[in-house]
């Protein structure tokens, strides 16, 4: 007998699932951790095969689609076992897609990997196109081996997105540079509102808070908007630029919920279950596992 689909209470049907595999980044982005990070013990995190019985197990749920995150999910010693895991999935056509949200450092050696496992696509994030603004955000960045590396999952056939956090003060006056830098890349582009709430070692997040109504209002400045009906299960919302024909995602947390599309739920490193991205709500999976 096949067991009984996710539904969550609002009648949504869970295919998306949200997979932290690391807490550890070789990053240290200024409105995400602070320099010196107490990263957890590593016999907390829950192992790669531990991940694979519950991915698994969500799989044969209903689950569709599994996006793979940390910390910096390539930085995880052993992660290509976990990816060639799921990549079964893919084979039997249970699982529809594969992809992971990166900061790009580790792209040039796991590319081609994760290609051949049936990665199509994947999320970069990047915030500016500047040396110097880009090793200030990231403390630890080398903005060299980020472009390489996006370089690399193009060379494999990966589609990449890039994910920038609009910050004011920082990447202000690269809004057109970054987006016409993804049009002639093929690139599509998200921006991410920052939280400004609670602050983070030398850094004031309610100073980097950049409205996304504001941003959207300086890119109709030159081009013409027009408003995307597609949904990914997540919180993008979406606009075509017409002289470009280029996707722009917009990520308003503050300002725009989208729980009436929302069908995905979201699995830490250490085996809690978070039914919402916006509530503290979980279940504790690690026990039972």
């Amino acid at each position: 007998m096949e067991p009984a689909p996710l539904i969550d209470p609002f009648a949504r049907a869970i295919r998306y699932l949200r997979v932290s595999v690391t807490d550890r980044c070789d990053f240290r982005c200024t409105y995400c951790m602070t320099e010196h990070m107490t990263f957890l013990p590593k016999a907390e995190l829950l192992s790669l095969e531990e991940l694979d019985r519950l991915c698994s197990a969500f799989v044969r749920l209903g689950v569709e689609k599994l996006r793979i995150t940390g910390g910096e999910p390539l930085v995880r010693k052993g992660i290509m076992t976990f990816f060639e895991a799921m990549g079964r999935h893919l084979q039997t056509g249970a699982l529809k897609e594969l992809t992971l949200t990166t900061n790009g450092s580790q792209l040039r050696r796991f590319a081609g990997d994760l290609a051949a496992v049936g990665v199509r696509r994947v999320n970069v994030s990047l915030d500016t196109l500047d040396q110097a603004k880009f090793a200030e955000v990231t403390r630890w960045g080398r903005l060299g081996q980020v472009l390489d590396g996006i370089a690399a999952a193009k060379e494999a056939g990966l589609a990449v997105k890039i994910n920038a956090v609009a910050l004011k003060g920082v990447n202000e006056d690269e809004l057109f540079t970054l987006a016409d830098w993804c049009a002639r890349d093929g690139h599509d582009l998200t921006f991410i509102e920052v939280m400004p709430m609670g602050e983070m070692e030398g850094a004031d997040r309610l100073d980097q808070y950049w409205s996304l109504k504001d941003l959207r209002a300086r890119l109709e400045t030159r081009f013409t908007l027009r408003d995307l009906p597609d949904r990914t299960g997540g919180p993008a919302r979406y606009v075509r630029l017409l002289e470009t024909g280029q996707r722009i995602g917009f990520i308003t947390p503050l300002t725009h919920n989208f729980c009436e599309s929302c069908n995905r739920v979201r699995l830490t490193c250490t085996g809690e279950l978070y039914m919402c991205l916006g509530q503290e709500d979980m279940a504790d999976l690690r026990a039972p596992l």
